[in-house]
């Protein structure tokens, strides 16, 4: 078993790798009382063809990733696994993505039996023509509850902006249509395909014996069989934006904008994650809460709230920026001229690197936000980043001057949702 020392948190990480390439990581706390726990796959909506060992192409229907999910608390026996875990006061809950998919329980009781038991369940699929039937009727209701969501809607609208061939641009749920297409043999083939070892991973944070997880995952684990998928589609993305501006109109009261970055990833001096916190720098400076931007649109009353978010993807990572606004037109102007006329002064840099700094010392003691982190490394990078708090220290101003100068900040996509009322 490998240890990573994870420097800042005076903590050591355990990780191992099954011969069926299930890749376990086990942070223990003493000084903890309660414990964190996702098994999760890389399967998620960003799947839309692969081939397997004997050759046969499949192309599921849209939705089946998140469909599949659903269906996994579905047991032959009755039992609502939500039901078991709650019996030891222990939360459980499951989530799918665009390239994964986790199934979570957290507590502070019962660890070997909760850790079993959410194995046990994840590795029983049971499909029935009945039971598909009867989630086709909930998940169409979700999405259409997901429509008529302002900030989900405009949100969708942005991503088929930025992105022309992309899975990204697509609802993780899928469409009505889609999903009433799916069928429990289209459940078996993607689970048989993508619920195997050698494409899953389990985490565990918190309070527990590492010895005690390791021998339930290998009594459980060790002895299934490896994926039989052989390659997964790649869908070609161009560098350029799908669609420079949209207007729809919705039954508002109050407006809102969005705007897209999208930053190939070919030509940057930086890589990985060194890349990704001088991207967040960059936004925060320009976009932060503490920023002269918001100060001034706050003064000038054109801003109500702002949310911002980097996403990564294979060749690109892409900024997101929505807003609820009073004056959209005024607000994208000064958003424009932000972008156009960027000043990144040294002061500001210095001063958020500190907040920054301070913020991950703070959460050193937060099992769920170390639990996310350490799972976002696996997913972005394939790996545990050992040293991100060093990191952060590390991070100088001559090389956030080099980026800026490498991104072309005019590749944007914008969307104004108004209201229908006026």
């Amino acid at each position: 078993m490998k240890k990573i020392e994870l420097k800042g948190l005076e903590a050591t990480l355990y990780q191992e790798t099954l011969d069926n390439g299930l890749e376990i990581y086990l942070l223990p706390y003493e000084n903890k009382k309660n414990y964190y726990i996702s098994y999760a796959t890389h399967f998620g909506s960003d799947v839309l063809q692969f081939t397997d060992t004997t050759g046969k192409t499949h192309t599921p229907p849209l939705g089946v990733a998140h469909f599949l999910e659903h269906e996994m608390f579905e047991e032959e026996s009755g039992i609502d696994p939500f039901s078991f875990f709650s019996e030891s006061g222990t939360d459980s809950n499951a989530s799918t993505s665009y390239d994964n998919t986790q199934y979570i329980c957290a507590g502070t009781r019962n660890f070997r039996e909760n850790l079993r038991y959410l194995i046990q369940f994840v590795n029983r699929p049971y499909y029935t023509d009945e039971n598909v039937e009867k989630e086709k009727g909930i998940i169409a209701e979700e999405i259409k509850m997901y429509d008529d969501i302002p900030d989900y809607k405009i949100e969708q609208k942005l991503r088929e902006c930025l992105y022309k061939n992309s899975p990204r641009r697509i609802d993780i749920a899928g469409t009505v249509n889609e999903i009433n297409k799916i069928t429990k043999e289209d459940l078996y083939d993607c689970y048989n395909s993508f619920y195997k070892p050698n494409n899953m991973f389990i985490e565990v944070v918190g309070n527990f014996n590492v010895d005690d997880a390791i021998e339930v995952i290998k009594e459980e684990l060790q002895n299934k069989e490896k994926s039989n998928v052989s390659e997964i589609k790649e869908i070609i993305e161009p560098t350029s934006v799908n669609k420079k501006e949209l207007t729809i109109k919705e039954k508002i009261d109050v407006e809102k904008i969005a705007l897209g970055l999208k930053v190939p990833i070919k030509d940057l001096s930086l890589k990985e994650i060194e890349l990704d916190l001088y991207l967040t720098m960059i936004t925060n400076i320009l976009f932060g809460s503490s920023s002269e931007f918001r100060e001034r649109v706050r003064k000038e009353k054109i801003l109500s709230n702002m949310y911002t978010e980097w996403e990564t993807l294979k060749d690109f990572r892409t900024f997101y920026l929505e807003s609820s606004t009073t004056n959209p037109d005024k607000l994208l102007e000064e958003i424009k001229e932000e972008l156009k006329n960027m000043q990144l002064p040294e002061n500001a840099f210095d001063r958020i690197k500190k907040v920054w700094i301070a913020n991950e010392v703070k959460m050193i003691d937060e099992i769920s936000a170390t639990s996310y982190n350490i799972y976002d490394d696996i997913l972005r990078y394939n790996k545990v980043i050992p040293n991100r708090l060093e990191l952060i220290r590390k991070m100088n101003y001559e090389k956030l001057k080099k980026l800026v100068k490498e991104i072309n900040f005019e590749n944007i996509s914008i969307v104004k949702m108004l209201s229908d009322k006026k």
